[in-house]
């Protein structure tokens, strides 16, 4: 059975990407891991909230393994909550427990379903509820009186094609993900009780009372050719794309994108040793006083 959550993206079909993603991202967020982690306290408390499939709470694990933890998984998909379940118990020892909880982020009575929290952690879910601001002050009142508060949104774009692909108009991509952002707008625009969130990402999260608030870049470089799973990851990407950006593309742009992902295809993106994937993530953190 599909399910949706407030932006109406069946999430769990989703699952495959979110596990290449989070492979592609490993290495470089387990060094913004390790900087959220600094000065923990002796078996921290981290929830991971909006968890999709555990990638970032499965770095959290293995750095945490030494002097164990409590890690709390939350997430309004039940499927993502089972896997990102299965793969933290994985990583996380004999120190850690782990503990999932199946709610929605937007939900306003959500702290008193949960711990108090060492670390609050959600990757990019926040750009997907109704009020975001809202959202943030749930996030604030999750963390204990000291407590970090992160959240990984914005950054840059992720680039993984060649401006000219020897097929169809040249800057095919930029072009998709231009249709991407109008599509994302629009479904913005019509998630139930949406709100406007006119201002950064740090005034957000000072107006929910955090103190210190800062931010920092993580970079994604995987230089051409890649391994196997980049090239996978990007046909999947270019397939995404496509769907969603639907009649805001053109349709030789439509037809450009079939034959890239089409295996039979003489341009099929499986068979190029020049696909890459460079981009930036970027977390702002803030600690409750």
């Amino acid at each position: 059975m599909a399910v949706h959550t407030h932006d109406d993206i069946d999430w769990s079909d989703r699952l495959r990407s979110l596990r290449m993603a989070e492979a592609l991202d490993a290495e470089p967020m387990r060094a913004a891991a390790r900087r959220l982690l600094e000065g923990m306290p002796e078996g921290p408390t981290v929830l991971d909230v909006g968890c999709g499939a555990g990638g970032m709470s499965v770095l959290f694990a293995e750095e945490l393994a030494s002097i164990g933890a409590k890690i709390v998984l939350v997430d309004a998909t039940e499927q993502l909550l089972a896997e990102a379940h299965r793969a933290v118990s994985a990583a996380a020892g004999e120190r850690a427990v782990v503990e999932t909880v199946h709610a929605d982020v937007a939900d306003d009575g959500l702290p008193a379903k949960l711990p108090a929290a060492d670390l609050v952690w959600a990757s990019r879910v926040v750009h997907h509820l109704p009020d975001q601001q809202s959202a943030i002050d749930t996030l604030a009142r999750l963390a204990r009186p000291g407590g970090l508060v992160a959240i990984s949104e914005g950054g840059l774009d992720f680039n993984c094609l060649p401006w000219e692909l020897g097929i169809g108009r040249p800057g095919l991509e930029e072009r998709l993900l231009a249709a991407r952002g109008e599509w994302f707008a629009e479904m913005r625009a019509g998630i139930p009780g949406s709100a406007s969130m006119p201002y950064g990402w740090n005034i957000a999260l000072q107006r929910a009372g955090l103190a210190d608030v800062d931010s920092f870049g993580v970079l994604i470089h995987h230089p051409a050719p890649g391994p196997e799973l980049l090239r996978e990851f990007v046909i999947e990407r270019v397939t995404w794309l496509t769907e969603v950006a639907g009649d805001r593309l053109g349709d030789d742009d439509h037809k450009t994108a079939a034959a890239l992902v089409d295996p039979a295809h003489p341009s099929y993106l499986g068979a190029r040793g020049d696909l890459f994937l460079q981009g930036a993530k970027t977390v702002h953190c803030g600690r409750r006083s």
